[in-house]
């Protein structure tokens, strides 16, 4: 009996001891706007005790201990370690904040072949932008300026109008970059260009914008040489709700947007819709625009293994554009001078218009096989068409440099019938349309807990063709050119033969998708290309203990042909049939020191196959002997420090190209250039670090800093070609070695924070400093640098929550960009060096004033309204 009652005195010790050591913890978990966050997970640290919060964002754990740590963490926002005790098991508010670089909480279809950072265990250089920061921030301007602060990247060609832009990624430029939709390859597969105003519609459509510096995540055979660029648009919505936006900013612009999603209903079936216009008059003279975007996505989910998306979009837009002019001409004229434009009757007319409608189709499909594989499938379709106007003939100018209109009307009434060899004028357009289709599919399969595999294919077939018609006849009848054919065995080399083209074809985006010139009135060149594309990947991957490495492996064929309808014969147009092969191999590991610390590296090797506009470089059917593929070595070092409230990046990078063709153009006296090298060698290594703080619960810093060393290395061939690609100036050998490559700031760093003063109320502001940038041109031994210059930006917004619900607001948002109204020179497109034959004498902060190149933008301004519903 007395032993019974000693473990029954036990037994009641330590069941007091139980209850005595333990915690019951309550709180709440919320959003930066003080919303709940419902399935927030709440997990006391070093143990799997653990629950989710309810509808309301509340939570009630048990803790075995009298003190502690929870962790708190929910999809797409930042974890919080927070501490407990007896005395403090009422946690209270926790506010979580939203992570910058995470993507998981952004609907993805099609997650298998869009290859974003995070999907692959080893890490790469990244940086994420979404939806909120580019609407937030993105105003007016490209979509390339909603990545300006993140390392290694710099943005050009702004002033040359609405869509102009240009971005380059560790000194590389656009064509060097890899650039995808939903995991759809959309670098042009002509000469790997992007035209970001045919993509202007991206900052409404865009869930996300990641960047991926270097050799990327992609498993594609793809040209990421300077990195790769996801764009994630928008998918059916699976609740119901939309939003009407209005936007104003300088220089007469406007925006508005609505958009409306169904929701997803019980059958599984949802669509999405968002429409959007734009106008406005340039921030420079004579640049005036105005575009459209439709989004249209339905979903469909039938069951949980299958999931279909299937979206069309287009951004039909027209912008007149600036080019380049010398430094002189703008201190003499002002900063805005463009003279691509003029007046007939008093009416605004621009000799310089870009136009082009290219509606995008887009089916996803993610099957999920089995616990172990699954299948993602994106089949697409594009069909663009428009392209650029100009002059042709005798141009005639006012006395202030712009163009002379009524005098050119009244010259063209006394010739009647033009001709290209008389002083008459018409406007051209210069037409590149494209039929483009494709699909890429990704089977992974999970075959153990450490090892996943993948293995996939991208087919692509491209048609293109160019011509040019006439835009305006400007009061003439007819226009009339010769047609010089190319020797054959039946005709003598320049036989001529008359072309006359009596109708005239507006530069306008949505009339020109089903109204261009037939072959009989083409004028100056009639060409077109196709471009097939079929290639393989793999990919091996390893995780576990945070240990992780992988094995990527692509390999790919390429198959050009052109056609000349216009040089030559009928039976002679088709050029001989050119195959490549590229390949390229990428392999990396990482290790998670612990849950704050990590270490990668990534190495990779590229053996690229030239593009299509550099195996027919002379605007012929000749094949360019020199074409070859171009060679790439790439080395990554990375470490990673991620903490409740810090978190920081540093990465190394080193960058070998080789047997690279090259391409750069100028306008000078309204007669455009072009520069080619071939054989042309390159080396760029360099640092970056990123990082972000949480210096309170209402304020962030972040900053960023870039220190590049980018240089042509041994000799190339140059020659200098016109506007109709007659060689002008012969090939010769020149040495480069040593030359700083140009187009982008070698240097950069940024600063920046955001402070939310009470709830609703935020202010925000990013200072970057760019140095070590030299000349847009190509490689030469001595560039010149530019002078460096620093830029301000600042933004405020207001957010009404309205309803009791929390699912409608009212969001006001104000930007200033470049606060401080800094003059500044963007870019140059020569290297003329005081005391040379080219030189005027006069300086403008230590550079030539007989430089040509543009002026960034002074201050500008945008403010605008969002209801969400």
């Amino acid at each position: 009996m007395r032993n019974f009652k000693n473990l029954l005195f036990v037994a009641l010790l330590l069941v007091t001891a139980t209850v005595l050591g333990q915690t019951k913890i309550t709180g709440t978990v919320v959003d930066d706007t003080n919303q709940p966050l419902p399935g927030a997970s709440v997990v006391v640290k070093g143990t799997t005790n653990g629950t989710s919060t309810d509808f309301d964002g509340k939570f009630t754990l048990t803790a075995d201990t009298n003190s502690g740590t929870v962790k708190v963490s929910f999809i797409g926002f930042e974890s919080k370690n927070v501490t407990f005790s007896s005395s403090k098991a009422n946690l209270g508010s926790i506010q979580l904040d939203e992570d910058a670089n995470s993507l998981d909480e952004v609907v993805v279809v099609g997650k298998g072949v869009i290859d974003l950072a995070g999907g692959r265990k080893t890490p790469v250089a990244v940086s994420t932008i979404k939806a909120a920061e580019i609407q937030k921030k993105i105003g007016t301007q490209d979509v390339t300026m909603a990545l300006v602060n993140t390392p290694s990247v710099y943005v050009a060609g702004q002033s040359g109008g609405f869509g102009d832009s240009r971005i380059s990624v560790r000194g590389f430029d656009q064509t060097n970059t890899a650039f995808l939709l939903n995991g759809q390859p959309i670098n042009g597969m002509e000469d790997g260009k992007m035209y970001w105003s045919n993509w202007s519609g991206v900052n409404d459509i865009a869930s996300a914008i990641q960047i991926q510096r270097g050799l990327g995540a992609s498993k594609l055979a793809i040209s990421s040489v300077g990195g790769t660029m996801n764009f994630v648009t928008k998918t059916t919505d699976k609740k119901e709700g939309g939003s009407f936006y209005a936007g104003t900013a300088n220089d007469s612009y406007y925006k508005t947007s609505v958009s409306y999603n169904t929701g997803v209903n019980e059958k599984g079936f949802g669509a999405s819709i968002m429409l959007s216009h734009w106008q406005g008059d340039g921030y420079n003279d004579g640049s005036k625009g105005q575009g459209q975007t439709y989004f249209i996505s339905f979903g469909y989910k039938p069951n949980d293994n299958h999931n279909f998306n299937f979206l069309i979009t287009g951004a039909p837009q027209y912008h007149d554009q600036n080019f380049s002019k010398s430094i002189a001409t703008f201190l003499d004229k002002g900063l805005k001078y463009n003279d691509n434009w003029g007046t007939y009757k008093g009416e605004y007319m621009s000799e310089r218009r870009n136009f082009y409608h290219k509606p995008v189709l887009n089916l996803n499909w993610d099957y999920t096989i089995s616990d172990a594989s699954s299948l993602s499938t994106v089949a697409y379709a594009s069909f663009g068409v428009g392209g650029g106007t100009g002059n042709r003939g005798s141009r005639v100018r006012t006395a202030d440099g712009l163009i002379d209109y009524d005098a050119i009307y009244a010259n063209n009434a006394t010739a009647v019938d033009g001709n290209f060899g008389n002083s008459a004028y018409i406007t051209r357009s210069s037409m590149n349309n494209h039929k483009w289709f494709g699909v890429v599919s990704n089977f992974e399969h999970k075959i153990n807990e450490a090892l996943t595999w993948n293995v996939g294919a991208d087919l692509r077939t491209y048609y293109g063709t160019h011509f040019r018609q006439v835009e305006n006849l400007h009061g003439l009848n007819s226009w009339t050119e010769d047609r010089k054919l190319k020797g054959t065995d039946n005709i003598a080399d320049g036989t001529v033969v008359a072309v006359t083209a009596t109708e005239s074809f507006d530069a306008n985006p949505w009339g020109t998708m089903f109204n261009s010139a037939d072959e009989n009135q083409r004028i100056d060149y009639d060409n077109s290309e196709r471009i097939s594309y079929a290639g393989i990947f793999t990919q091996l991957e390893y995780s576990k203990d945070g240990l992780s490495g992988f094995f990527q492996g692509a390999l790919s064929s390429q198959h050009h042909q052109r056609f000349d309808r216009y040089d030559y014969e009928a039976e002679h147009q088709d050029s001989e049939k050119v195959n490549n092969v590229g390949y390229n191999i990428k392999l990396g590991g990482a290790y998670k020191f612990d849950d704050n610390s990590s270490f990668y590296t990534n190495t990779g090797y590229y053996s690229r196959q030239p593009y299509h506009d550099n195996i027919f470089n002379s605007y012929n059917n000749a094949i360019n002997p020199s074409s070859q593929n171009e060679k790439i070595f790439g080395l990554e070092f990375g470490y990673s420090y991620s903490s409740e409230n810090f978190k920081a990046n540093v990465n190394l990078y080193s960058t070998s190209w080789k047997d690279r063709v090259d391409a750069s153009s100028r306008i000078s006296g309204g007669v455009l250039t072009t520069k080619e090298t071939t054989g042309q060698s390159q080396y760029h290594k360099g640092v970056e670090v990123d990082f972000i703080a949480k210096v309170t619960s209402s304020i962030k810093l972040k900053g960023f800093l870039s220190v590049g060393d980018w240089e042509y290395v041994g000799n190339v061939t140059s020659r200098t070609l016109d506007e109709d690609r007659n060689i002008i100036a012969a090939p010769t050998l020149v040495d480069v070695d040593g030359g700083k490559v140009g187009d982008a700031a070698q240097f950069s760093t940024g600063l920046g924070f955001d402070y939310n003063i009470f709830k609703g109320l935020s202010i925000d502001s990013d200072y970057r400093f760019y140095d070590k940038l030299y000349s847009n041109v190509s490689a030469v031994k001595e560039n010149l640098e530019l002078p460096s210059y620093g830029l301000l930006d600042f933004g405020v917004s207001y957010k009404f929550n309205l309803g009791t619900e929390g699912n409608k607001s009212l969001s006001l948002r104000a930007n200033m960009n470049n606060v401080l109204d800094k003059e500044y020179l963007s870019e140059l497109r020569t290297n003329i060096t005081s005391g040379s034959s080219d030189a005027n004498g006069t300086l403008y902060k230590g550079i030539d004033t007989a430089n040509e190149g543009y002026f960034g933008f002074g201050r500008t301004w945008n403010v605008s309204l969002r209801y969400n519903f």
